[in-house]
C-alpha cells in the first residue's frame, strides 16, 4: 500500500522509535509503533482509517459508553484484522472481550486495575493514560504509558498545558515500562519525538487526517 506523505513521515518516524526502544513490552507484548486513539466526535467512522493503517500499527477505540459500541466495535474488529492491526479498548474490559479486542487502555485514574486485568487476561495489551510524573503510583501490569499532551493539542486535551519536549522526555525516562508521545503530534513536529525515548506515536487527527483516505 502506498502512503500519502504525511501518512508516510509519521509511520516511518513511529517505527525508528519503536525500532529504538526495542518495541517490546516487560511483559513480552509486541508495541504498535503507530496508535490510532478513535474519538466519536472526530473520527465517526473510524474503520475507515483503521483499515488504512501500516500493517503492525493499533488502534485504541473509546466508545463512550455509546448505544451503538458494540456494532463499531465489530466493523473496527473486522477492519484491523484485514489490515493487521491490533485493536485495543478503552476502559471496558466487557466490550473488549465482547468484540475480541487485543488489549485495554485505562484512564489514568483507573491505573490500579491493571495488575488484576494483566492476570485476568495476560494476553492483553494493557496501555494506561499518564499526563505527568508518576511519582509512587504502581504500575504492575501495564505494557506502555500513553503520555499527553505532548504539544498543544485538540479534542479532550485542549484544555490542558502541554508538557513540553523536554518535561515529556523527563517524565518517559523515569518511568518502568516504554511511553508513546500523544498530544499536538503531526508530520511537521513528529522527528522532534527521536530526541526523547518515546517507543512511538499515538494520535487522532493527525493520524485520521493521513490515513483517512
Amino acid at each position: 500500500m502506498s502512503f500519502s506523505a504525511d501518512a508516510d513521515i509519521l509511520a516511518q518516524t513511529a517505527l525508528a522509535l519503536a525500532r529504538r526502544s526495542g518495541g517490546v513490552s516487560p511483559r513480552g507484548h509486541s508495541l504498535p509503533p503507530l496508535l490510532f486513539f478513535t474519538d466519536p466526535e472526530r473520527t465517526p467512522e473510524p474503520w475507515t482509517i483503521a483499515q488504512n493503517l501500516p500493517q503492525g500499527s493499533g488502534v485504541v477505540y473509546r466508545a463512550f459508553s455509546r448505544p451503538d459500541a458494540e456494532a463499531t466495535g465489530l466493523k473496527l474488529r473486522a477492519a484491523c484484522d484485514q489490515a493487521g492491526v491490533k485493536l485495543l479498548v478503552g476502559k471496558d474490559e466487557v466490550l473488549a472481550a465482547a468484540i475480541g479486542a487485543d488489549g485495554l487502555h485505562l484512564p489514568e485514574t483507573d491505573m490500579a486495575r491493571a495488575e488484576n486485568l494483566s492476570q485476568a487476561y495476560p494476553h492483553w495489551l494493557l496501555t494506561c493514560a499518564l499526563h505527568g510524573p508518576l511519582g509512587q503510583r504502581n504500575a504492575t501490569g501495564l505494557d506502555a504509558f500513553i503520555v499527553s499532551p505532548v504539544f498543544p493539542a485538540g479534542g479532550a486535551s485542549a484544555a490542558k498545558t502541554d508538557l513540553g519536549l523536554q518535561t515529556f522526555s523527563q517524565i518517559i525516562a523515569a518511568l518502568p515500562c516504554p511511553a508513546y508521545g500523544l498530544g499536538g503530534i503531526h508530520p511537521a513536529n513528529a522527528a522532534q519525538l527521536l530526541e526523547t525515548r518515546a517507543c512511538g506515536i499515538a494520535g487522532v487527527e493527525a493520524i485520521s487526517r493521513a490515513f483517512g483516505r
